[in-house]
């Protein structure tokens, strides 16, 4: 479960390495994010060193597509599934992605909902 202040790893090659929540949508008195979700967060810290290789800048509000988290789920067949780290995908108003690659696995949760592009450019399913 993500909610504010909630610290995210940036899995695309968008040139952001760490982002921090401030807000979970759809709003009124929603208050975690669990797989699939948008959130909008700031972005912390960039990897490269080079701005002009970045998309995006450091203290630049975003989207974020939830794609891992660290808290257990509950699958159908009744195991648990949970991940290293909470992670997400940069995406702009409109919903597309920044970037155009995405490093690890994502949830099957997102194959069955709309964000069909991002688990289509993930290296396979859990």
């Amino acid at each position: 479960m993500i909610q504010t202040e909630s610290i995210l790893t940036i899995v695309d090659n968008s040139g952001a390495k760490d982002a921090r929540c401030i807000y979970v949508l759809p709003g009124f008195k929603r208050r975690y994010a669990y797989t699939g979700n948008t959130i909008v967060a700031v972005i912390k810290s960039i990897k490269s060193k080079r701005k002009s290789i970045s998309k995006v800048k450091k203290s630049e509000l975003s989207r974020l597509i939830m794609i891992r988290g660290k808290f257990k789920k509950q699958t159908k067949d009744g195991s648990f599934l949970n991940f290293a780290e909470n992670a997400g995908v940069l995406v702009n108003k409109q919903n597309k992605l920044i970037a155009s690659r995405i490093m690890g696995p994502v949830t099957k949760t997102l194959k069955n909902s709309k964000h069909m592009k991002v688990t289509s450019l993930s290296g396979g399913f859990i």
